[in-house]
């Protein structure tokens, strides 16, 4: 399920909802103070999409290689 933040405009209280695609065009209030005059913001993605090289370090889809960099 996407996480959705949204902004109280309200109080300015700045929260995050888990929601699904239905639920998301449902009606959403503010958790502090429980207005209904909220806002979806745009939140900094939690991926990178590079050009070239691959962002994923090497040895990481190899399986229980050493080399991954993951413990």
């Amino acid at each position: 399920m996407p996480i959705y933040e949204y902004r109280c405009q309200e109080c300015k209280n700045l929260f995050e909802a888990i929601l699904t695609s239905a639920e998301a065009a449902a009606e959403v209030t503010c958790p502090k103070c429980g207005s209904s005059a909220v806002k979806k913001t745009i939140s900094a993605s939690s991926f990178r999409i590079s050009s070239g090289s691959s962002s994923i370090p090497s040895g990481a889809l190899s399986g229980c290689s050493t080399k991954s960099g993951f413990s």
